[in-house]
């Protein structure tokens, strides 16, 4: 410690070496800065390097010791607790409309000239007569048709792809 003046140094800055936790892997000698529980339940944590640690959660069982009731009730009550976090999933609070939407949806759906609370079946019927209308079979030889239809196609991609999210995460 220099205590001298005048200070050169920032208070709290010191000469001494840096207190290193190293990786609790047996013969390992990286900077161990990832915990992990020992067991289900414990306190107690192992503290290992990046490597070590994806090795160790990739091998992590967490129902371990639990019978099949109990390892279901276990989930079921953690999905209720997480249940908020599910809704936020994508950042639909930051989004437009009522949050239900993601942008690219919005923008989506201002393409197929619908409003913001349209089910996908009116999502359906207003692609297939956009794209009926704006064909390039049916309007040969017109270059903005065939943007507009390029158009039509991608938004419906997208929103066919939400729709394929949303009754997938409902199952």
């Amino acid at each position: 410690m220099d205590w001298g003046f005048p200070r050169w140094r920032a208070y709290g800055a010191e000469r001494e070496a840096a207190r290193v936790r190293m990786c609790d892997r047996d013969g390992c000698d990286k900077p161990g800065d990832r915990p992990a529980p020992k067991s289900p339940n414990s306190r107690e944590r192992w503290y290992f390097c990046e490597a070590h640690a994806a090795e160790y959660n990739r091998n992590w069982n967490y129902f371990e010791g639990l019978t099949a009731e109990e390892a279901a009730k276990r989930e079921a009550q953690e999905r209720r607790e997480a249940n908020g976090f599910a809704e936020a999933s994508h950042y639909g609070w930051a989004g437009p409309g009522d949050g239900s939407r993601s942008r690219d949806e919005m923008r989506a759906l201002e393409v197929l000239e619908l409003e913001a609370d349209a089910d996908f079946e009116a999502v359906r019927i207003a692609w297939r007569r956009l794209a009926k209308s704006n064909h390039p079979d049916v309007r040969p030889g017109d270059a903005d048709a065939a943007q507009r239809f390029q158009a039509i196609q991608a938004a419906y991609d997208v929103l066919r792809a939400a729709e394929e999210r949303r009754t997938w995460k409902g199952d």
